[in-house]
């Protein structure tokens, strides 16, 4: 089907690559997740899946159990969701995803990284039509045909499934996510998911040359330094 993991996972990157921005983002999102949903992860799906992958990005026990038990108080700060779209760098598209607690500040804290990368903030729909919001999953696996007959067993609108290196990669909307990995979980023993994820995926990609490289760059680790930024899908191509 053509849409291959490996050469777009760029365009799905986590803001940041440093450790501790890593376990704070994580520990946030594990709050607000666990404060909404409930602590129990056999109760609030969203919380088992964040944990599962909190625990693959090697975040630390007592980093998850923090996060946890400051829900489980139901004090602290109430955080809101908080997307912004633009242009970026060389007209790349790019969606910025945020947990805040000051919604005013947050905005004028990721426009300032537009502005002062000649780049364009624009309003909510400016570019998110032209990305796929995506569940993805890649796990080992040989069995394309097998894991497409039970997905559709189960009823899941799978939009792109292929193998590559000994790996299946799995794309259903969205909206989907809860059933396509129940399905793949009751499907495989003992399924080891390398990514299990909920993303923006670019429908084309733009080449970005020269200076704007360098632009790019700064761009991108200026959100990656903000707190409330958690997630920066862009369909920049190097």
């Amino acid at each position: 089907m053509g849409r291959a993991f490996q050469n777009r996972k760029e365009s799905m990157a986590k803001t940041s690559d440093q450790n501790a921005k890593v376990y704070s983002k994580f520990s946030r999102e594990i709050y607000v997740t666990a404060k909404s949903g409930g602590i129990d992860p056999d109760g609030n799906l969203a919380l088992r899946s964040l944990l599962d992958r909190a625990k693959r990005s090697q975040v630390p026990a007592h980093v998850i159990d923090k996060a946890l038990d400051k829900a489980k108080g139901g004090a602290g700060e109430d955080f809101a969701v908080a997307r912004y779209e633009g242009f970026g760098p060389g007209n790349v598209m790019v969606i910025v995803d945020c947990l805040t607690d000051n919604p005013n500040r947050t905005f004028g804290d990721v426009r300032l990284c537009f502005t002062k990368t000649k780049c364009k903030i624009g309003t909510q729909g400016t570019v998110s039509h032209m990305f796929d919001h995506c569940a993805i999953f890649v796990f080992p696996s040989e069995d394309e045909e097998g894991v497409l007959d039970a997905l559709m067993e189960a009823d899941v609108d799978v939009t792109d499934i292929e193998s590559a290196d000994g790996n299946i990669t799995v794309f259903t909307p969205h909206s989907e996510y809860f059933k396509a990995k129940q399905a793949l979980s009751d499907s495989i023993a003992n399924i080891s998911f390398e990514v299990d994820e909920i993303q923006f995926v670019p429908q084309t990609t733009v080449d970005v040359t020269g200076d704007d490289v360098e632009m790019f760059e700064k761009f991108m680790d200026m959100l990656n330094d903000l707190d409330d930024v958690q997630n920066v899908y862009h369909n920049a191509s190097f």
